[in-house]
């Protein structure tokens, strides 16, 4: 998919004024999250490595985000056969994981991961400013940095600055950049997983396609290009959409290939705002019958409320980029949201789950 560079300009200029209109009434009855009851769940995430030889470890990770108006990390306990297991932590973004290692010749290393977190629907009143406190020098700088993937110069600087031309707020900003990429990408059902996240090569092929991890790394990028804090934040789906969305939650107990990221801007009126793009996409491609069109209800909806709220039926696992794993032979990871393992011949295949082998599953707690 190539844009046409009159197109983008012209796309550009009026995408400001799209993003200032209000949401609609009839989508905001179809999707409304918002701050509520609070939902405990259980996560299980178990592995089972074959085909071992010679030294064999593996890194869980676990939920380390703590953000007080939507999302606390509980607790994770574990079982395992493993000589040595310990949680370890990034220490640039405090991503937390457990690390195994397991004694040369275990024929069946294994692990059972079990994780507690308390979730709930958010959403940010753009009607109501002010009362947020500033954001510290330090996380300002860490999440307006570019990363190995999320590089902000270059063709993301050129491509932000055209997106965001005649924008004054920063409000106008970041929705000009969720307009224009709802507008311009599509969920790409070829790409593996979540996708790999490097958006100047989306940028520099004009293949705008891809999943979450490549969308709202997108979105990351061209925010902090513009000058706005932003970050990705690496999870999981772990239950079903209230909300009647069957691309928007967990389709099972069973979510080993449920995981999703979603992304944060944060703008000095409001604090931290949620936004997920690639959802409004999956939406369209996925939401039954499929191949939905722009003005049905259910992705007006979407796209209405995508910019500003979501719903809790996720885990947040960390915001991690360029993850080291401790211990490890093979290279620095772009994100942590899959389990990861090695054997002394090589790093598993973390996408291919049914031969690594692990296996995750998600149930609500009752109070």
């Amino acid at each position: 998919m190539s844009l046409d560079r009159r197109e983008f300009l012209k796309l550009g200029a009026v995408l400001p004024a799209v993003a200032a209109l209000p949401r609609l009434a009839f989508a905001e009855s179809l999707f409304a999250p918002m701050p509520g009851a609070w939902r405990k769940f259980q996560i299980v995430t178990r592995l089972e490595i074959a085909g071992t030889a010679g030294k064999t470890q593996a890194w869980v990770p676990l939920p380390s985000v703590n953000e007080a108006g939507w999302f606390r990390s509980d607790s994770s306990a574990w079982q395992t056969n493993a000589a040595s297991a310990r949680i370890e932590h990034d220490p640039k973004y405090g991503a937390q994981m457990l690390h195994l290692e397991w004694a040369e010749g275990e024929p069946a290393p294994m692990v059972e991961v079990t994780s507690r977190v308390t979730t709930r629907d958010r959403a940010v009143d753009f009607a109501q400013p002010g009362g947020v406190p500033p954001l510290a020098d330090a996380e300002r700088t860490l999440y307006l940095s570019s990363t190995a993937l999320i590089p902000t110069d270059g063709i993301v600087k050129e491509t932000a600055d055209k997106i965001t031309a005649g924008a004054g707020s920063e409000v106008e900003k970041a929705r000009a950049i969720y307009e224009w990429i709802v507008a311009n990408t599509f969920r790409d059902p070829k790409v593996r997983g979540c996708g790999i996240g490097d958006i100047a090569s989306m940028l520099q092929t004009g293949n705008l396609g891809g999943k979450c991890a490549d969308l709202n790394a997108l979105f990351v990028g061209l925010a902090r290009a513009s000058g706005l804090p932003a970050r990705d934040i690496y999870g999981i789906r772990v239950a079903r959409s209230r909300f009647g969305y069957q691309s928007l939650g967990a389709k099972s107990e069973t979510v080993t290939k449920a995981q999703h990221c979603r992304a944060e801007v944060y703008l000095t009126d409001y604090g931290w705002v949620a936004v997920d793009p690639a959802d409004v996409r999956k939406v369209v491609l996925e939401e039954p019958p499929g191949n939905l069109a722009m003005d049905d209800a259910k992705v007006v909806a979407a796209h209405a409320t995508l910019f500003g709220a979501w719903e809790g039926n996720w885990l947040a696992y960390n915001m991690a980029h360029d993850v080291a794993l401790p211990g490890a032979r093979g290279p620095r990871l772009g994100f942590l949201m899959y389990p990861q393992a090695e054997t002394a011949a090589a790093r598993l295949d973390c996408l291919d789950a049914d031969n690594f082998k692990y296996s995750i599953t998600a149930s609500e707690l009752t109070a």
